[in-house]
């Protein structure tokens, strides 16, 4: 895979109450007011590989380098995953994921093939 071939990134803020809900919305909230993000749903439950409660932001690769930086001196106390789309979703998050604050193992079973 060569860089050039990503074109968008996911950043997942993570939170565990409703204090860090409000806390992922102001942050969500203050991003796509500077940049062109869009903001998925705010989660009471774990989704998808997530092992907590979280949203998702999603943002082309031409972003990256404004988003990322401005999560890294906003996030508060949230802690922050991000991945490429690569079109390969272990790759994306396993080897190709990245954290700001503590990483959270993930349940990537559903991106294991068949057996």
């Amino acid at each position: 895979m060569q860089v050039e071939e990503i074109k968008a990134y996911h950043a997942h803020l993570y939170y565990e109450d409703q204090a860090g809900r409000a806390l992922a919305q102001q942050i969500a909230h203050q991003l796509s007011s500077l940049h062109e993000v869009v903001v998925g749903r705010f989660h009471e439950r774990k989704v998808g590989p997530h092992p907590m409660w979280s949203v998702q932001i999603a943002f082309n690769a031409e972003l990256f380098d404004k988003v990322i930086p401005w999560l890294m001196l906003n996030r508060g106390e949230l802690d922050v995953l991000f991945h490429p789309l690569s079109g390969d979703e272990l790759y994306d998050h396993t080897q190709g994921a990245a954290w700001l604050g503590k990483s959270h193992e993930l349940d990537i079973r559903q991106f294991l093939p068949k057996i």
